[in-house]
């Protein structure tokens, strides 16, 4: 009798410990989603946070701007991440969110390496994707046919730039890519290959290019000197609450901005020195 309340009593001990578990695993989950150039940042401090808060999870998930903004419009997700205002997409009712902008995010033209060009004009890169300039030898490179690669459709990097650099240009049919790690890929393997990839997904496998003789790098963002770049958007369905409230604040906190999201290839949007509106007006920061 007494081996078997023992064995009872182990029994019950298991099922309360296995019981608890379960109810940390069973825990507090939001999820966001959208901009490309905003996950590596969110999904770093998603796994940062969720290590921090036991119980308390943030699923990350990409697929384009447009995807994040028609998501969070929809009620099927607590955060939409965009590169571009809600205003600026078509069918979005911007009135109904509320926008939380963690970061800014520089874009730059990428190349093959072994093309070697160094700098073109804000002119010639549009040239380049408007299919008006088709082989590098024509802005002194060799004698190699230009490979567009572009993002796809409702990418807010595509949008923004398109917005920067092409003018009224309208841009060449090319292959597209949902993916910006697949169009780092691309273009570090096809020769001749052109794009643009967020300032946080430039590796060594690619070359970036100088535009009118400006580097593109955070201090030429910060002043506007180098003008393709974008704000990185959270947005909520209305003021947010709860976990998405807490991770919110976690982000925006001054610790994540001061450190994490500089080394990790964005600039905290307190440091930049000019500020955007929607319609493009560019103001100094007092």
């Amino acid at each position: 009798m007494r081996k078997r309340s023992v064995i009872g009593l182990l029994v019950t001990f298991v099922v309360l410990l296995l019981t608890g578990c379960q109810s940390k695993q069973n825990g507090q989950s939001v999820t966001a989603v959208g901009s490309s150039a905003l996950q590596p940042l969110i999904e770093a401090l998603a796994e940062q946070y969720s290590a921090q808060h036991s119980g308390q999870f943030i699923n990350v998930q990409g697929g384009g701007s447009g995807t994040g903004l028609s998501q969070i419009q929809e009620g099927a997700v607590q955060m939409g991440n965009s590169d571009l205002f809600a205003e600026e997409k078509a069918g979005i009712k911007a009135g109904k969110l509320v926008d939380h902008k963690v970061a800014v995010v520089g874009i730059t033209p990428v190349i093959n390496k072994k093309i070697g060009v160094k700098n073109l004009s804000l002119t010639q890169l549009a040239k380049i994707f408007s299919g008006e300039i088709t082989n590098w030898q024509q802005v002194g490179g060799p004698d190699q046919e230009v490979v567009l690669v572009n993002r796809a459709q409702g990418s807010g990097t595509r949008s923004t730039f398109e917005q920067w650099v092409m003018g009224n240009r309208k841009t060449k049919p090319a292959q597209e890519q949902d993916s910006t790690g697949m169009v780092r890929s691309i273009v570090a393997n096809t020769p001749g290959a052109i794009s643009y990839l967020a300032f946080s997904y430039v590796d060594n496998t690619v070359a970036t290019l100088k535009l009118d003789g400006v580097a593109p790098d955070d201090q030429n963002v910060m002043n506007n000197t180098w003008p393709i770049w974008s704000y990185e958007h959270v947005y909520t369905k209305g003021q947010p609450t709860g976990l998405t409230k807490e991770f919110l604040a976690y982000v925006l906190s001054d610790k994540i901005q001061n450190k994490q999201v500089s080394k990790m290839g964005y600039i905290p949007v307190a440091q930049m020195q000019v500020e955007r509106s929607l319609d493009g007006t560019i103001t100094k920061v007092k």
